[in-house]
């Protein structure tokens, strides 16, 4: 009865035998397959999803304080880049305005009237200077007389009183003579002083003109700036404005979000880095589209530091209680634009990253600065009509050459 029972037997650990090298043999052909995965792909790939969409972002803030009267722009609106977002009570800035157009006209008038006096101390000396000569000859004509009537005076041949009288009116022509010099020292300081307030320079370049006109250029940009405009094209976001708002100079308004040229911001650990440098290619994507959607772009550069480093309150690491965290480093990461316009991302978007980092001769950290930004016009045009104004006032109240 016994052989019967050990055969059954037999066979089911025969069976459990054949089931666990069937699946020993799978999970072995499993493990090459992944280590050579990993060998050909994934050696070659660093990959975090601790990566974020960033755009830029502009604060409309204004340089003056002011009452808002128009908001010409909303949250999610599109707007281009020059285009009016929110206008101010212009009234105060147009008064200031004008009242700086008329001191302009003023102080040119009065600097030609500075001018138009050196012709005239000019005379004045030249006429002290006559006069200086006449009193002269005249001194010494009666000096003259009061000599050849001395001799003459014992013998009788002269009354005294002629001689007495010629030394009187040569003692009364020596005081005037001291006066008149007196006056023509002082005419001659009076033009010199009034020569240094001219000297050198031309009406519409004096500093007396210069300071009046640098005071309509400032009138002129405080009305211009009671419009604010958008600096770059992009969408409104965070308005904080109301029409009829006092606000203050620095007061956030609302946002300009340029989406049109947006980049990832991908937080690396520190023993990912080692492999990464600038050039190398990143496919991404965004959770907003899943895996149906796929951009490409290239490492742009990587940070200066650690999120801690430059924290608000940066962790103390010489404390006594010590716990090693593993930091991250932001790697920024330029998208292609035509991508990016076809499937739009938002700021703040959770991103996907992998980076091929097979090749690895690129630098880790930007070799040369990066090209400056083209400046925009912005108040230039403003101050080009702002010289128009001050030059058509100035050749209004110049006179003639």
């Amino acid at each position: 009865m016994s052989e019967p029972s050990s055969q059954p037997a037999a066979t089911g650990n025969s069976r459990r035998t054949r089931a666990m090298l069937r699946v020993t043999a799978l999970v072995s052909v499993a493990a090459i397959g992944y280590a050579i995965y990993y060998a050909m792909v994934l050696r070659g790939v660093e990959t975090t999803d601790n990566a974020y969409a960033q755009a830029t972002v502009v604060q409309i803030t204004p340089q003056l304080a002011g009452t808002v009267t128009e908001v010409l722009a909303d949250d999610t609106d599109l707007v281009k880049a020059g285009q009016p977002l929110v206008r101010f009570d212009a009234a105060d800035a147009q008064v200031a305005l004008e009242q700086a157009k008329a001191q302009l006209a003023q102080t040119v008038r009065e600097t030609r009237t500075l001018y138009a006096g050196n012709a005239t101390l000019e005379a004045q000396v030249a006429t002290r200077q006559a006069e200086l000569v006449r009193i002269g000859a005249d001194l010494k004509r009666y000096q003259d007389d009061a000599a050849r009537r001395e001799p003459l005076l014992e013998a009788g041949a002269v009354a005294r009183e002629e001689f007495e009288h010629a030394q009187a009116q040569a003692a009364s022509l020596r005081g005037q003579t001291q006066a008149a010099q007196s006056a023509l020292e002082a005419a001659r300081a009076q033009l010199a002083a009034n020569q240094v307030l001219t000297e050198g320079v031309r009406v519409d370049r004096h500093p007396a003109v210069l300071r009046a006109a640098a005071r309509v250029h400032e009138a002129q940009l405080a009305l211009h700036r009671t419009t604010l405009v958008a600096p770059i094209g992009g969408y409104i976001a965070r308005r904080a404005v109301q029409v009829g708002q006092r606000v203050q100079a620095g007061a956030s308004l609302m946002s300009v979000v340029a989406l049109e040229q947006p980049w990832v911001d991908a937080n690396f650990k520190e023993g990912q880095l080692r492999n990464l440098r600038l050039g190398q290619p990143v496919t991404l994507q965004a959770d907003l589209y899943g895996s149906t959607v796929t951009y490409r772009g290239t490492i742009d550069g990587m940070g200066a530091g650690t999120g801690s480093a430059f924290a608000l309150l940066p962790a103390q690491n010489a404390s006594g209680n010590w716990i090693k965290v593993v930091q991250r480093l932001p790697v920024r990461i330029a998208l292609d634009p035509k991508e990016v316009a076809a499937n739009p991302l938002r700021v703040g978007l959770s991103m996907r990253v992998s980076v091929d980092v097979s090749k690895k001769d690129g630098p880790s950290l930007a070799q040369a600065p990066r090209p400056p930004a083209p400046v925009p016009a912005g108040e230039d045009a403003v101050r080009a009509a702002a010289d128009a104004i001050v030059r058509t006032i100035i050749a209004e109240n110049a006179g003639k050459p």
